[in-house]
C-alpha cells in the first residue's frame, strides 16, 4: 500500500488561489495595521517550556507542542514514563499564541524600544487542537499590541484600527463585545466562588455558547465550584438580557458590578460613537492572562467570534520583573479569510501568453517584461492540443485574459486579448 501524501491532520496545503487571497488579505491587515502606527516585529517559532506553562495561557496550555530535548537516554524515558511527567523531556515548545512570545520579547529588547510600543506580529501558531472543521493545528494569528500605555487610549487605538481592518476586508455588520475581568469577578463573587477556584469558573463560562445556561450551572456544580442557593442557569439568562448593557442608568446595574469597571466601559463606547459596541458580562475570553477589560468581535451570521482580545497587564512582569501595562486585540484570520473575495479593482490585471514552440524565448521575455511594466500579472503557458483545458486551469488560478504570441507577434500592442470565464 502506498503511503500517504496528506499532510498531517489539522495542517494544510494552499494551491496558487488560495495562496493568493490569503496574501491579498493579509497585505490588507498589515497596510491598515501600519498605517495606525504599528510596527511589524517577528519571533521564533519556539519559546522555552518554561514560559509556554508559566500558568498565563489557560487551556491552550495543554495543547502546546513539545519539543524534545537532545541526546535524550533510555533511563530519561523510563524515568518520565513512570512519574507521568512527559514535559520534563521537553525543553522547548512551539508557541500556541503570539502574546506570550512578545511578552518575552519586550523582556528581551525593552532599552531598544520606545516608552508606549505599538507591535504587529502576523505569523502561525500550533496547538494540538482535535482537528474539526474552523479548529487547525497549525493556523495564522494577526495580532497588534500596545505595551506601556495604561490608559483607556491603549483599548481605543485597538478597537480603532480593528474596526478599519474589518471595514477594508469588507466585512460588515461586525459588533464589538465588551467586558471587563472585574466585571466577572463580581458575577462570581456574588455566587460564593473561592479566589482558587476562579480561573477554572470562568473556563466553564466560556463554554457558554457551545453548552447554554444549563450546560455551565451544570458544570460548575459538577466540578464543586458553585454551591449553595445561587441559581446560576437563571442568573446568568438574565446576565445575557440585562436591560443595562451600557445603558448608563436607564436601568440600575447589579449590587456586584464593580463601578470603576463600568464607567472604562461606558468611556470606551463614548469615544467611539460609530462603532457597533456592546456590552456581554459573560464575555470571558479564555486566556488566563487578562487583568481588566477584554473584547471580541462578533457577526450576526456566524456563531463564533472573528478576534478579540484584552488587557494582560501582569504577564510581561512575569519576564521583566518590573510591571508594564500591556493590551492586544488579535484577528482571527483563519475564521474571516473564507469569507473574502479579492475584489476586481483590487489586484492587477492577470493575462497569459499562450505561445507557439516556434516563437524565441528572447520576444516572448520582451513581451512579459512590457506587460510586467504596464502593471499586470503575466504568466507564459506553451499552446497544447487541448487548449480549452489550459484556459480552465489558468482561470481557476486567477486570471483574467489571455493572447495567442505567434511568430508574427512583434510587441505588446499586437496581442489580441480575450476574457478567460466567459
Amino acid at each position: 500500500m502506498a503511503a500517504s501524501v496528506t499532510p498531517p491532520r489539522g495542517m494544510r496545503d494552499f494551491l496558487p488561489a488560495e495562496k493568493a487571497r490569503r496574501e491579498h488579505a493579509l497585505g490588507v491587515i498589515r497596510g491598515v495595521y501600519a498605517a495606525h502606527g504599528f510596527d511589524e516585529i517577528e519571533t521564533p517559532v519556539m519559546e522555552d517550556s518554561s514560559r509556554l506553562h508559566a500558568g498565563l495561557g489557560g487551556d491552550n496550555e495543554k495543547l502546546a507542542f513539545a519539543v524534545m530535548k537532545r541526546a535524550l537516554s533510555a533511563d530519561d524515558l523510563a524515568r518520565a514514563a513512570a512519574s507521568g511527567d512527559a514535559l520534563s523531556l521537553a525543553d522547548l515548545g512551539l508557541r500556541y499564541d503570539l502574546t506570550v512570545p512578545l511578552a518575552r520579547f519586550y523582556a528581551t529588547h525593552r532599552a531598544a524600544l520606545p516608552p508606549v510600543f505599538r507591535s504587529i506580529q502576523i505569523a502561525p501558531v500550533w496547538r494540538a487542537e482535535r482537528p474539526q472543521k474552523g479548529r487547525y493545528r497549525q493556523f495564522v494569528q494577526c495580532d497588534i499590541d500596545i505595551i506601556g500605555e495604561a490608559g483607556s487610549l491603549a483599548e481605543l487605538e485597538l478597537l480603532t484600527a480593528t474596526v478599519a481592518t474589518l471595514d477594508a476586508l469588507g466585512l460588515s455588520g461586525c459588533t464589538v463585545r465588551l467586558n471587563d475581568r472585574r466585571i466577572l469577578a463580581g458575577i462570581l463573587g456574588s455566587w460564593g466562588v473561592p479566589d482558587e477556584l476562579r480561573e477554572r469558573a470562568l473556563i466553564t463560562i466560556d463554554k457558554l455558547d457551545k453548552i447554554g445556561t444549563g450546560g455551565v450551572a451544570a458544570e460548575l456544580a459538577e466540578l464543586g465550584i458553585v454551591t449553595g442557593d445561587a441559581d446560576v442557569a437563571a442568573e446568568l439568562e438574565a446576565l445575557t438580557n440585562a436591560d443595562w448593557h451600557l445603558a448608563d442608568g436607564v436601568v440600575p446595574p447589579p449590587s456586584w458590578l464593580d463601578r470603576d469597571a463600568y464607567a472604562d466601559l461606558l468611556a470606551l463606547r463614548a469615544a467611539l460613537p460609530d462603532a457597533a459596541i456592546e456590552f456581554d458580562p459573560t464575555l470571558v475570553r479564555g486566556m488566563g492572562y487578562y487583568t481588566g477589560t477584554i473584547f471580541e468581535i462578533a457577526h450576526p451570521d456566524y456563531g463564533y467570534s472573528l478576534g478579540g482580545g484584552g488587557r494582560y497587564d501582569g504577564m510581561i512582569g512575569r519576564f521583566l520583573g518590573q510591571e508594564v501595562p500591556a493590551c492586544g486585540f488579535s484577528i482571527g484570520f483563519e475564521r474571516i479569510v473564507d469569507l473574502l473575495a479579492v475584489r476586481d479593482e483590487e489586484r492587477p490585471r492577470a493575462v497569459v501568453l499562450v505561445y507557439d514552440a516556434d516563437v524565441p524565448a528572447g520576444r516572448l521575455l520582451a513581451l512579459k517584461q512590457e506587460l510586467v511594466a504596464s502593471g499586470a500579472r503575466v504568466r507564459l503557458e506553451r499552446r497544447v492540443k487541448n487548449l480549452r483545458a489550459l484556459l480552465d486551469r489558468v482561470t481557476a488560478d486567477g486570471f483574467d485574459a489571455f493572447a495567442q504570441v505567434g511568430a508574427e507577434t512583434t510587441d505588446a500592442a499586437s496581442l489580441a486579448f480575450r476574457e478567460l470565464g466567459e
